[in-house]
Parts: C-alpha cells; sequence; structure tokens
C-alpha cells in the first residue's frame, strides 16, 4: 500500500431521528483504526492509504452501519451514517441509552441534556429495568429510586408517593399532570406501555410553574409512554400468577413508508386477576398507540395517546387497635373482607399528546408540545371508622358512600433551544420558553349509608352483601362542585460552558396562576423563582455540582388569617443542593451523591372550632400561622453494569425532616409518613459463557424505614382519628426481598418472579390512619415471550 498525507475521510453521523449523534464509535477495519464523533456528530481520519476502506460506525442502542469507500482515485471521501435503533434490550442500560438524552426528558427540564450534565437531581428508571423486574405499578419501578416511598394506595387503588419528606409527589405523564388533586397528586397506570419512569427532585423542577399542590416541592415523576423506534418488529407475551392473575400484552411497531418518515406503534394489555381475600378482584383493558412523521430531515411531529379502564375493588387490610399513640396494627385475617359486594372503583384514563420539533438553524431548534389527560373516577365503596365504638378499639362502625371526579389537565409547552452555541470561546445551551396549564375538576360526593357496627377482631362471619335498592335508596349523589385554575409561564435557562473544567448554571421563571374559587370570584397570583448553580469536573467524567433553586406556593396567598384582616401570603421553598455525578466504565455506570437543604417558610392551616351540636371540629374559614418545615438529607445512587454481564441499582438515602418555629406542630416533629431511611438494591446477572448461557438471575432488597403515621398536631386540623397534643405513633419498618429468574433463547424468553420471599408484612397508611394497606404476601408469576 502507498501513502499520500492527503488521503482523508470524513463524515457525520445522525440518530434515528436525524439529530447529530455525539461520541459514535467510527473504526476503519483493515488499520483497526478509531475515533469518537464530536458534538456535531462529525468524524475525520487522516493520512490513509490509497486502497478500499471498510468504516464501520457504533453507538450504544443503535445497530452497526457499515460503508466501504474507495481512495485508489479520490484524495478524500465523505459518509454519512443513519443509524436505526437496535430493539435488542441487552443493548440498553437500566437508566436507559447511554450518551443520549431519555427520551421526552425535556418534556420537565425544557433542557436538551443527558442527566448527568443537568443540576437537578435526576434519576431515570428504563423499560428495561421494568421488564426485566416484571414491574406491573408505578410503586414497582420508582422503589429503585432513592428517598421514593409509596406514601399511600387508598385501597390498592391508587399510587400517591413521597420523596424528601414531602407528601403527594406530582405524577405526570408524557409532561401532563394526570389528578390535580393536592393532596394526592395520585396516579393509576398500565406499565405495557411505559418507556421509561423519570424522577426531578427538589424545587428544582421549577420548569412545571408555581406549587398546585402539597408535594410540589419535593420532585416530579414523569411517566413517558413508547413511541415509534422506526422499525418492524414487536412482541407478544402473557404472564400469569398468584391470585388467578391472567394477562397478555403486545408491542407491534412498522415503518409505514419506503423513505422511512412515517411509523406506527401500538401496545396493548388486558388483565384481570382475584386476590388473596375474597371478592376483591381486578379488571384491566389498556391500550397505548402512537404516530411519528419526519416530513424532513430537520422536522419531528409525534403523535400519541394512551388509554385505560380500570375496574378493581378498594380493600383495607389491617386496623390499629389503639388510638393515633399506639401501634397495634391487626393484620385482617386473609380469609375476611370488610366491605361490600357492591364495592368498586373504575378508572376511566386517556392521555394524549402532540410534539413538534423543527431545527431552524444548525445549533437552533423551536420545540412545540401539547399534552392533555382526562381522568375520571368513579368510587363507590366501604369506609371503616377510624375511631372506637365506645372505646372498643375492634369495634368500628361501617358506611358505603359514592365519590365521582372528571378531572380534564392540559399542557402546552413553546421552547426555543440552542445547543452549542458559542460566543467566542465560551459554548452556549439555552432554553427559553412559555408553557400554559390548565386543570378543570368536576366533582360529585353522596351521604353516606350506614351499614352498622362490626367486631373486627371477634366476628367470624363480616356480613358482605348489600342490595341494590338500599343504594340507590341511601347513596345519592349531591350536586357538582367544579373548580378550575389555569397557569402560564415563562422559564429561562443558560448552561455557561466556560471552559472543560467549569459550567455556570442560571435559570429564571416567572409564574402567575388564576383559580376559580368555589364561592364565587377569580384570584389571581403571581411569583418569580430563580434557580443558579455551578457545575465542576476536576476529573474527566466526573461532575461536581452546587445549585440554589426555589419554588412558590400560591395555593394559600389570598386566605385571610385569624386576626380576620392580613392575607396568609405565599409559602416558598428554597433549596441548597451539592453533589456529584460521574459516568464510569465508559458510561455504562452512574455514581450519584446528592446532599440537599431544603426550608419551606410560612405555612397556614386552617382554623378549627368545635361545634357542639354536631360534636366535630368545624372549620371557621380563616387561617393562623403554621411555622416552617426543614428538611435536610442525603442520597446516594449507583446504577448501571459493573460487567458487561452484571448490572446493579444500589442506593440509600436520609431524611431528617421536621417541624420549626410552629404553633401548630411539635417543635423538631417531623412531617406525615417521612422515612428517615429508605435504601435499595437490585442485582442482576447473566450467564454468559457455560452451557446455561442464556439464564439471567435477579435479586432485589428494598428496605422502608419507621415514619410518622400522622402530623404530631398541636391544634384541631379537623381530621378523625387525628389527636391533639399527643405524639402519633410510628409505621413499622420492612423489607421485601424479591428474586427474578430469565432464560431466554432465540426470540423467546421465559422469566419467573418470586416477589416477597420471606413474606414480610409491612404496611402503608394513605392519611392519618385511614385506609391501613399491607404490601402484597408472597407471590408468584410467570412469563413468556415473543419477538419478531
Amino acid at each position: 500500500m502507498s501513502f499520500i498525507a492527503a488521503q482523508t475521510i470524513k463524515g457525520r453521523v445522525y440518530d434515528d431521528k436525524g439529530q447529530p449523534l455525539a461520541s459514535a464509535t467510527v473504526v476503519v477495519q483493515e488499520l483497526q483504526k478509531g475515533v469518537s464523533t464530536d458534538e456535531d456528530g462529525k468524524f475525520r481520519f487522516i493520512r490513509l492509504p490509497q486502497a478500499e476502506m471498510t468504516v464501520e460506525v457504533s453507538f450504544v442502542g443503535y445497530k452497526n452501519c457499515v460503508k466501504k469507500v474507495n481512495l485508489s482515485n479520490d484524495n478524500e471521501a465523505y459518509l454519512q451514517f443513519d443509524l436505526e435503533p437496535n430493539t435488542n434490550l441487552s443493548e440498553v442500560e437500566v437508566f436507559g441509552e447511554r450518551y443520549k438524552q431519555p427520551e421526552k426528558l425535556d418534556a420537565i427540564t425544557r433542557m436538551p441534556l443527558r442527566p448527568s450534565e443537568q443540576i437537578q437531581s435526576i434519576s431515570v428508571i428504563s423499560d428495561k429495568v421494568i421488564s426485566e423486574q416484571g414491574a406491573l405499578t408505578v410503586t414497582d419501578a420508582v422503589r429503585n429510586v432513592p428517598g421514593v416511598i409509596l406514601f399511600g394506595s387508598y385501597g390498592g387503588v391508587k399510587e400517591s408517593f413521597s420523596s424528601r419528606g414531602f407528601r403527594g409527589i406530582p405524577v405526570l405523564k408524557n409532561g401532563v399532570r394526570t389528578d390535580s388533586q393536592l393532596q394526592t397528586a395520585s396516579i393509576l397506570t398500565d406499565m405495557q406501555g411505559v418507556e421509561s419512569i423519570q424522577m426531578i427532585k427538589g424545587s428544582a423542577a421549577i420548569t412545571q410553574g408555581v406549587i398546585t399542590d402539597i408535594g410540589n416541592a419535593g420532585g416530579i415523576i414523569n411517566v413517558v409512554t413508547k413511541t415509534p423506534k422506526f422499525v418492524n418488529g414487536g412482541e407478544v407475551g402473557i404472564r400469569t400468577g398468584s391470585w388467578g392473575q391472567f394477562r397478555p400484552t403486545f408491542d407491534v411497531q412498522s415503518v409505514l413508508d419506503k423513505e422511512k418518515t412515517i411509523a406506527f406503534r401500538l401496545n396493548g394489555a388486558y388483565e384481570r386477576s382475584d386476590n388473596y381475600r375474597p371478592i376483591v378482584s381486578l379488571d384491566k383493558v389498556y391500550i397505548n398507540p402512537s404516530l411519528e412523521w419526519r416530513p424532513d430531515e430537520k422536522t419531528t411531529i409525534t403523535l400519541e395517546m394512551d388509554y385505560m379502564n380500570d375496574n378493581r375493588t378498594p380493600v383495607s387490610s389491617a386496623i390499629n387497635l389503639a388510638d393515633m399513640s399506639t401501634e397495634a396494627m391487626y393484620e385482617i385475617p386473609h380469609d375476611k373482607f370488610l366491605g361490600t359486594t357492591a364495592d368498586n372503583i373504575n378508572t376511566k384514563m386517556t392521555t394524549y399528546a402532540a410534539r413538534i420539533t423543527r431545527q431552524i438553524a444548525d445549533k437552533i431548534s423551536v420545540r412545540a408540545a401539547y399534552f392533555g389527560s382526562s381522568y375520571k373516577f368513579d368510587n363507590l365503596s366501604t369506609s371503616i371508622g377510624t375511631k372506637a365504638i365506645k372505646d372498643q378499639y375492634n369495634v368500628r362502625a361501617r358506611s358505603l358512600s359514592r365519590s365521582l371526579r372528571d378531572d380534564k389537565n392540559s399542557t402546552f409547552q413553546l421552547d426555543l433551544v440552542g445547543k452549542d452555541v458559542y460566543t467566542g470561546s465560551i459554548k452556549h445551551t439555552f432554553q427559553l420558553g412559555f408553557d400554559y396549564r390548565t386543570a378543570d375538576v368536576s366533582t360529585r360526593s353522596s351521604s353516606s349509608y350506614a351499614l352498622g357496627n362490626i367486631d373486627i377482631v371477634n366476628s367470624s362471619v363480616i356480613p358482605n352483601w348489600v342490595s341494590q335498592d338500599s343504594i340507590n335508596k341511601y347513596v345519592k349523589l349531591a350536586d357538582p362542585v367544579n373548580t378550575y385554575y389555569s397557569t402560564y409561564g415563562i422559564m429561562a435557562q443558560e448552561v455557561m460552558t466556560i471552559n472543560e473544567y467549569v459550567k455556570a448554571i442560571l435559570g429564571l421563571r416567572y409564574s402567575s396562576i388564576s383559580t376559580n374559587n368555589v364561592g364565587g370570584g377569580v384570584t389571581t397570583e403571581d411569583a418569580w423563582n430563580p434557580m443558579a448553580g455551578i457545575m465542576l469536573t476536576p476529573l474527566k467524567n466526573v461532575n461536581v455540582f452546587g445549585s440554589y433553586t426555589t419554588s412558590t406556593n400560591l395555593r394559600n396567598a389570598a386566605n385571610i388569617l385569624t386576626d380576620r384582616v392580613t392575607l396568609a401570603g405565599p409559602a416558598t421553598t428554597k433549596q441548597w443542593e451539592f453533589g456529584i455525578k460521574s459516568d464510569w466504565l465508559n458510561e455504562r455506570l452512574r455514581f450519584n451523591f446528592t446532599y440537599f437543604d431544603i426550608l419551606t417558610d410560612n405555612l397556614t392551616n386552617s382554623e378549627y372550632e368545635y361545634d357542639e351540636k354536631t360534636g366535630t371540629q368545624v372549620t371557621t374559614g380563616y387561617y393562623y400561622k403554621a411555622g416552617d418545615l426543614k428538611r435536610n438529607g442525603v442520597e446516594v445512587e449507583l446504577s448501571g453494569r459493573i460487567l458487561t454481564n452484571l448490572q446493579v441499582m444500589l442506593g440509600y438515602s436520609y431524611t431528617n425532616a421536621k417541624y420549626k418555629n410552629s404553633p401548630s406542630y411539635q417543635e423538631d416533629s417531623a412531617p406525615i409518613n417521612a422515612a428517615k431511611h429508605t435504601a435499595n438494591g437490585w442485582v442482576y446477572y447473566t450467564l454468559d459463557r457455560s452451557p446455561l448461557k442464556g439464564l439471567s438471575v435477579g435479586v432485589g432488597a428494598y428496605y422502608v424505614g419507621k415514619r410518622p403515621v400522622d402530623d404530631y398536631s398541636l391544634k384541631p386540623n379537623g381530621h378523625e382519628g387525628t389527636l391533639v397534643g399527643t405524639k402519633p405513633f410510628d409505621m413499622p419498618a420492612y423489607t421485601t426481598v424479591n428474586v427474578q429468574l430469565a432464560y431466554g433463547i432465540g426470540r423467546v424468553t421465559t422469566r419467573v418472579f418470586f416477589n416477597n420471599i420471606f413474606d414480610e408484612l409491612g404496611y402503608n397508611s394513605y392519611y392519618r390512619g385511614g385506609y391501613i394497606n399491607q404490601i402484597d404476601p408472597r407471590n408468584f408469576a410467570a412469563s413468556v415471550s415473543y419477538r419478531f
């Protein structure tokens, strides 16, 4: 071979969406010479021999692409590589694809950056983990995120979460709220259509605007659904398990034209099961269609929807046989059900979205998105009194009631995004955007139909039957109560890369909220919230960061204090966060350490007075100051692959949450359901060099520490069962251990799930002792799937 100095190969690599792909590996096979693409997806080889060369491009999550070029006659050759996604799960990490921003993360961050590049504390659970662990609920998935626990399941029919001492963390689906109720922030979804679950912790989630419910300042969870990957193929599967579980699923996607500009994807699932208790059952249908169109190399349009119709029986599985100051949990025997045969909750949830991204210049793009949701909830269920009858804690009153909720939410976002724009030697990545969000809710509730008292402990038989005539006669719905609010905001963010060692992060948001009050009239409040931070890179792939953010709760700003004159004013949450984000082993292993310090000031509570006629506490309509709430702690997270066939997800969190300077709560007492310690561990090993090649074993362990069942209140708050001036008991800590086995041969994968193998007894209580639910006892399941 003869060498000529000018002999050159250069080119560019693009991903499946036509975007330049940074850090792709490009190799000239004959010379075993390789380079990585730069931030613009470009590569270059010089001083090559005058011969035919084979150039191969590879990137995790994409199929390898090979092209030949003959340099015998040309001094320079240009090659363009358009990579296709590789849907093989083994090419995806537990946190998603390496080097890439997770799908739809920009719906909540508004920035074109990977989690390790962002100043916020961000965790991502990919569909790889969801599949390997057999997760069927959001709870199953987010227990892999340090510090996130189930706040309450409301009888097993919803999922509401706590993080960093905040309850009711907002849960979004593709960037939009599904339940605007300020206390619950709950969700119910099917995991078949879920691409990933993303979480931004703390008040750094100011991209979502002003606080509209209790848990906003604790972070947000975003459930991301699947969209087309521009491949032809799919997967069908079936799962069976304990208590008559039967669950077929399918996932089909196809490219619809020869030019590969339009692709379609359809996911679906059906599930039915009984329960370890009589009468309790589940019946659910889910479907998730999506379409993506790329009319040219600069434009992407995505349309998506998912729909679920879920019927299930709410259940209370434990009672505390003492007042709220003493823990005396009584597990209701598995052959007893405290409700009636009429109990049922129907949830119909629809979410839909339209997104368009347009590249308007080499490094500038415009992104517009509309997200909507419809959440309809019909709840006919039996309530068990939290108060003892005549001091007999085993005797409780039962009543049947019905409530309906029609909850419509929408979000519109418009962003101008710049990535790697230079002014002199300083590189800028920025976002300037507008967003508008609405919540339109109609609720109806009925009178309660008294079912009499029952002795939960000593009754051998619990009467479960109730006639439809009695329901029609006594369970009457009141007129609808309508609430509506809208918020809009302007958000600007900037990441300035000063040099390879220093980045400065700045952000500012203006938000306004208008609320139609139940009694009439509209109130409008607004707030400014800043974000600032710095990120240092002392070593390659090691980022040390510090940040300050605020978020504002305007929900009670216009409430009048007990002096009958002064407005309560907004509550503000201020957060300092420091930590380390690092990537190891060619970015397949991530380690994150975060310290946070959060102060929420100017809390307010409703004033209550005792009504002698009814014997209950009744609100006066006025508010008093309730002091501050301080939270600090640490979170540690290690996730990815230590070896090519050994993946881990390990985490620990410590949260110290305390009320301060409060006339309403005991000084230094912890808020409801705030666990000081949580830990999670998941290890998954695949045999790749033995006669059992293809066999995988996974072990998961999850610890939830003790946490107060209620706030330590010093004043009446109107909640039945809450004691005044008495310390509430702690819900017991518990640890669950799960084991999974999988074996793949060809296109067929078989999995077996052993959940809670030591039959641990753990509880969650959604609110001040109501609906105490135990975690599921030991159970088993098996699934078979076929890829095509």
